[in-house]
């Protein structure tokens, strides 16, 4: 991988889930970098096993899920060789995670405030007082009344409101990088324009790092810098966000750019993708897109392309490259 200074490395990572009808492989082979202090997006389609690597980073794989072998690396440190202990530290403190449906993860019982209070405490000492004097610039950061939000309850929040608290709250720790899963899930599209402008504002005011892992391209095209593209539990192009949806290189980016409607522009030039995404129990061999690509050969069908870096921090899984 090109990246320089990646402050998150992924490299080789296979992860598995263990299920009734055998062995899902959700992330096969899969390396990443992910750039420091740039919003980095990793886009796929539902089930591409986005939020499996993730997990693996974050340490919060489901019980029939495991890391077969790979390595993760923040900054010089292989997070997986770290005890739970250290595990943990560098949760929150150096890497925080909004998860997907974040709103619903709040405590109905509990106020706001008393959210942050205990955030914080978990990890480090501190007196109520400060913890509430940050908590009011970060809500004022996300563009909340602090007076109003902090002694309210989580039913008392709008869907949107709840996932800008939990911004703040992932905020708390100063976290150097800020992992992103689904952010504008389940609200509306008003909801989700005003989530990404206040994203942008925090990546701007605080130079935090970012990876913001979504199927949502426009999303990605209004706040990102860099892109990974990933395809059935593998990474099939990586790329400036303009070169990504300008000139892309895989015939499935090209694929999704071209199946996203434009209120603007020609309705009769949106292709969609033909066929269906396959099976991670069964994914056809060779080129995992073979079967839905117009461009495949009999050693595309037989043969796995690896992602090489066809032009500087630009890279494909395709044989018309490699």
């Amino acid at each position: 991988m090109s990246e320089e200074n990646p402050i998150l490395r992924v490299r080789d990572l296979v992860v598995e889930y263990a299920v009734r009808e055998g062995v899902i492989r959700a992330n096969d082979h899969v390396s990443l970098d992910v750039a420091k202090g740039l919003v980095n997006a990793l886009v796929g389609e539902s089930g591409s096993g986005k939020t499996t690597l993730v997990d693996a980073v974050m340490g919060t794989l489901p019980p029939n899920g495991y890391i077969r072998k790979g390595e993760i690396y923040f900054k010089d440190k292989n997070i997986l060789k770290l005890n739970p202990e250290e595990r943990r530290k560098i949760r929150w403190e150096k890497i925080a995670m909004v998860f997907q449906a974040a709103q619903n993860s709040l405590n109905p019982v509990m106020r706001v405030a008393e959210h942050f209070i205990d955030t914080v405490l978990a990890h480090k000492s501190m007196s109520k007082d400060e913890i509430l004097r940050k908590a009011e610039e970060l809500l004022k950061l996300v563009r909340l009344d602090p007076e109003q939000v902090l002694n309210a309850f989580p039913h008392e929040l709008s869907g949107g409101m709840k996932q800008r608290v939990i911004i703040a709250l992932s905020l708390m720790l100063d976290p150097e990088l800020l992992i992103l899963d689904e952010p504008t899930s389940a609200l509306d599209v008003m909801t989700q324009h005003y989530l990404i402008r206040t994203l942008k504002e925090v990546h701007e005011k605080k130079g935090i790092t970012m990876l913001l892992v979504t199927h949502d391209l426009p999303v990605v095209a209004e706040i990102a810098d860099r892109v990974a593209i990933m395809y059935c539990a593998k990474i099939v192009e990586v790329g400036d966000v303009r070169k990504i949806f300008y000139e892309p290189l895989h015939p499935y980016t090209h694929g999704l750019i071209h199946s996203i409607p434009s209120i603007i522009g020609d309705l009769s030039k949106m292709r969609p993708i033909p066929g269906e995404p396959p099976s991670l129990l069964n994914p056809p061999p060779g080129c995992r897109f073979h079967p839905r690509c117009p461009y495949a050969t009999e050693k595309c069908k037989k043969m796995e392309p690896p992602l090489v870096e066809v032009e500087k921090g630009r890279l494909v899984a395709c044989f018309r490259y490699a």
